[in-house]
């Protein structure tokens, strides 16, 4: 597969566009500077982290890393492009449908860290001869895969590429660009106007509140079982559309960043309502009893009166159509306070 790697402004991360072919050329990967007037000749051209990735057919030799991109690759009928995966899959992600097809592609590893983060080699991708990488980690990026061409799609909150608040629109954005790199336009226009249905079902609904009408405060917090840092999520997260969208307020709605280390004396001061406690791995009372070790938080509401939520993290963050999953779950759980 040829393909081409051009660096943009990350104010272009958003845009995507398909343009005609016109010559061949070699068969390489290249970062270079490009203008208003810099047109290549592949078929596929998206913007992505700041570069712009292109393309002469749709891939079909898949490799992922993360979970989060497998339910519009399922929705788009292009999952079976992936040929290899690694990284851990909860099954409370996806349909019986697709984790039977995840269930049937070859895994490279699915060792982490103990905050999530996949553990693997660059070796161990290239050895999958893919043409095209889903999600980086330390070592596989789009700087360490060039040498090899082969080009790499991350999420744009990963990478830091989404500029300023995030939105439902981020969501439709990144539906597009794997629609336009898979050749499934129409699919993923289709999507969207599914999702955004069933976002619209839960935000035309009257709003759950407390009992005298205020807004929930709700801390975002992603625990460490067993001890050790805490990081909360801000307005640059995908929690921020998720928690206004149920009618409540992120305490940590001053803060821009995505997401960002916290002390417990920080959560007590803030006094949360509720706690939507994320993680990657493990068990729902494990991450329960990680919020309920932090120093003081007995002293807030939702330590007091147990009002935590533990959500498996990719409902909530990065932006992907499993946000509006993890919509209708804390819309439920604040419809079913008292």
């Amino acid at each position: 597969m040829r393909i081409r790697t051009t660096t943009n402004t990350l104010s272009a991360a958003r845009a995507v566009s398909t343009i005609s072919a016109v010559a061949a050329s070699a068969l390489l990967l290249t970062l270079t500077a490009c203008s208003s007037d810099d047109r290549s000749d592949a078929a596929i051209s998206v913007d992505n982290c700041g570069d712009t990735v292109t393309f002469d057919a749709p891939p079909e030799n898949v490799t992922i890393l993360k979970s989060a991109p497998v339910t519009t690759l399922s929705e788009l009928g292009v999952l079976d492009r992936v040929k290899n995966r690694a990284g851990l899959y909860p099954p409370e992600y996806f349909s019986d449908e697709t984790n039977a097809a995840l269930d049937e592609i070859p895994s490279i590893t699915d060792k982490t860290d103990e905050s999530g983060h996949l553990q693997i080699s660059r070796e161990e991708v290239v050895t999958t001869a893919p043409d095209l990488v889903i999600g980086e980690t330390d070592t596989i990026n789009r700087q360490t895969m060039a040498s090899s061409g082969i080009p790499v799609i991350e999420e744009p909150a990963f990478c830091g590429s989404i500029e300023g608040v995030v939105t439902w629109d981020d969501v439709w954005d990144q539906i597009t660009v794997y629609g336009t790199i898979f050749g499934k336009e129409e699919a993923a226009a289709a999507y969207i106007d599914e999702l955004q249905q069933r976002l619209d079902a839960v935000t035309d609904a009257p709003t759950a509140t407390k009992p005298d009408g205020s807004p929930y405060s709700i801390a975002v917090l992603y625990p460490t079982i067993g001890g050790g840092v805490t990081y909360a999520y801000g307005t640059g997260s995908m929690a921020a559309p998720i928690v206004a969208s149920a009618g409540a307020e992120n305490t940590y709605g001053d803060q821009t960043d995505r997401v960002f280390e916290v002390s417990a004396e920080d959560i007590v001061d803030r006094n949360p309502d509720v706690i939507l406690a994320l993680y990657s791995d493990g068990r729902e009372d494990q991450i329960v009893d990680a919020v309920n070790r932090l120093p003081g938080i007995d002293r807030t509401t939702a330590g007091k009166n147990q009002q935590i939520l533990p959500m498996l993290l990719n409902f909530a963050e990065p932006p992907t159509p499993l946000g509006v999953d993890g919509l209708k779950k804390l819309d439920a759980y604040l419809r079913g306070l008292d």
